[in-house]
């Protein structure tokens, strides 16, 4: 459990954030709510879990949390499968306790942002079931995506697509009178339909969805595939479903990126504006937007839609120099050009951890890893824009690899049998204190175990233990976020490259902020010759070694 006490570091001043675009620049803490702290004993964290550990999340220094789903739902995608977009799973509490959760956040200062699932829902969902037990052309089945099967008797999809997560996009339903009958789209597995956004009924449930969580105090919303929505209304056959079929970004142009889900986003953005005007509060849009080129991706925050957009391409670059430069530049040139800001990511709860990703794939993250996810984390703290942090990720947590088949329950594990791009792995639930499993997450009698198996050697990136080792990467990510807050030069919102060695990359901010990575395993002169203000790693003076990061404060002009 967090403890208070140990909360020593320097001390910085709070950052004022303009509280019509505190958002530009803001630093967001994604907490996956079932891994983060257990307030009841059943080995799943819920919201007074979230609740208890807002101290710990304000001492790291974030300006807000973004939470899970953590609605209705059977589970089977872990609350991406939505029953009811307005009410609390009892699993995680009610809407009691999702009032006061809101209410101590604001009490710390710290935004909230939920996470909204709007282009499909539960098939247990009540319109869902009401669609089923109806006849083909029925006004409830225009609400999803209802087409009869090819072939003589109706028995192949109506296309070839294939869902996300492994399989045909496509399931038969039995009719009320037990004989086969329609298709069901679903982009991800068959417990998830997809919504026809181009029947009305569609948005206005969303809208109405969006005021009731407004109502409450909420500051905005993460949107899950929000490229997604619209379908071409032919639904016709992808040119090469072969490729839809090995991977889960979203490359059929038919599914995905359609026009039309810009209006949709225009309506949003007026609906946020609205509330702001009423009260000063601006409240935040952020996208899940999954698209070939960063200058699609800026299409998506114009001044009239979305705030923000996760840029994943940082997340997906190699520990490499030339990739990142390619990568920070098109979005310095693409995206903040729309007026808005850069949303930097480089871990969530979908993708391997960057300890692992970086490093050996094997239990404890040994060898570079932990130093490159270091430097990353500098790197991407110093980027102009907004940041986002996966829990664990300030812990220094690697991915869990070695999880038994028979816990795993990632519905890509469940539909294609393989292990490969699961994601179990990167939401373990969080280690708080102690040495063993729990490790502080459930509070619970003695014996209670977490909802997916926490492996030994998490004692060593236990909170506890973090908070009092001033190495930490704890203490790293909190050093970077104070300082983020207190300088001038994080107000810049331009970027200019220098001249470097290979495999170095750095760029001076404003009026001198200079950070600096060495991708390589060889020391390399450092840009600037004094010691940094701050380092991922020990950095003499004039050096910066292999695998570091470093911050300076200079003057711009003679760099």
């Amino acid at each position: 459990m967090y403890n208070e006490e140990h909360d020593r570091g320097p001390t910085v001043s709070s950052k004022r954030i303009d509280t019509r675009h505190w958002w530009r620049d803001a630093v967001i803490y994604q907490v996956y709510v079932r891994s983060f702290l257990d307030s009841t004993g059943d080995g799943i964290g819920d919201l007074a879990g979230v609740r208890a550990g807002l101290p710990y999340v304000k001492k790291l220094g974030v300006d807000g949390i973004w939470l899970s789903p953590f609605y209705p739902s059977p589970q089977h995608d872990h609350g991406y499968d939505v029953t009811d977009y307005r009410d609390v799973d009892p699993v995680f509490g009610d809407l009691g306790e999702f009032d006061q959760l809101m209410t101590a956040a604001h009490r710390h200062g710290i935004k909230v942002l939920l996470d909204i699932v709007p282009n499909h829902c539960s098939s247990a969902h009540p319109w869902f079931r009401e669609a089923l037990a109806s006849p083909p052309g029925s006004a409830a089945r225009a609400r999803f995506h209802f087409a009869d099967g090819r072939g003589p008797d109706g028995s192949e999809p109506p296309n070839n697509w294939h869902a996300m997560f492994g399989g045909p996009a496509w399931t038969r339903v039995t009719e009320p009178d037990g004989r086969p009958g329609q298709w069901y789209l679903h982009m991800f597995t068959p417990e998830q339909p997809d919504w026809n956004w181009r029947n009305p009924e569609v948005p206005a449930y969303f809208e109405d969805v969006l005021g009731f969580w407004l109502d409450r105090g909420v500051d905005g919303f993460r949107i899950d595939v929000a490229a997604g929505l619209f379908k071409h209304p032919e639904l016709p056959d992808s040119d090469d479903p072969e490729i839809d079929a090995r991977t889960r970004d979203s490359v059929n142009p038919l599914a995905w990126n359609q026009p039309e889900v810009h209006d949709v986003w225009r309506r949003w953005r007026a609906i946020c504006e609205g509330y702001s005007a009423r009260d000063g509060r601006e409240r935040l849009l952020v996208g899940e937007v999954s698209v070939p080129t960063a200058r699609e991706h800026a299409r998506y925050i114009r001044a009239d839609e979305l705030h923000q957009a996760f840029f994943f391409d940082l997340l997906s670059a190699p520990w490499d120099a030339d990739a990142f430069h390619k990568v920070i530049s098109e979005a310095m040139q693409d995206i903040a050009g729309t007026g808005s800001t850069v949303t930097w990511v480089l871990n969530n709860h979908d993708q391997v951890r960057t300890v692992t990703r970086y490093g050996e794939p094997v239990p404890g993250g040994s060898g570079l890893g932990p130093a490159r996810a270091r430097a990353a984390a500098l790197l991407m703290l110093a980027l102009p824009g907004a940041a986002y942090i996966y829990q664990g990720e300030e812990l220094g947590l690697p991915e869990v690899v070695d999880l038994p088949d028979d816990v795993l329950t990632d519905p890509i594990f469940r539909r294609t049998g393989s292990r490969a791009r699961i994601r179990d792995g990167c939401r373990v639930p969080l280690p708080w204190s102690g040495q063993a499993s729990p490790f502080g997450f459930t509070s619970g009698p003695q014996g209670a175990k977490p909802w997916l198996p926490q492996p030994e050697w998490f004692a060593e990136h236990a909170t506890d233990r973090a908070l009092a080792d001033t190495s930490s990467f704890w203490h790293l990510y909190r050093d970077g976020l104070q300082l983020r807050a207190a300088l001038p030069q994080f107000g810049e919102s331009s970027l200019r490259w220098l001249d470097t060695p290979p495999g170095v990359l750095a760029f001076v901010r404003g009026d001198g902020l200079v950070c600096a990575v060495n991708f390589g395993t060889a020391p390399r002169p450092a840009p600037v010759p004094e010691a940094p203000l701050l380092a991922s790693g020990t950095c003499p003076p004039g050096t910066l070694p292999g695998s570091t990061a470093a911050w300076w404060i200079s003057d711009a002009a003679s760099l």
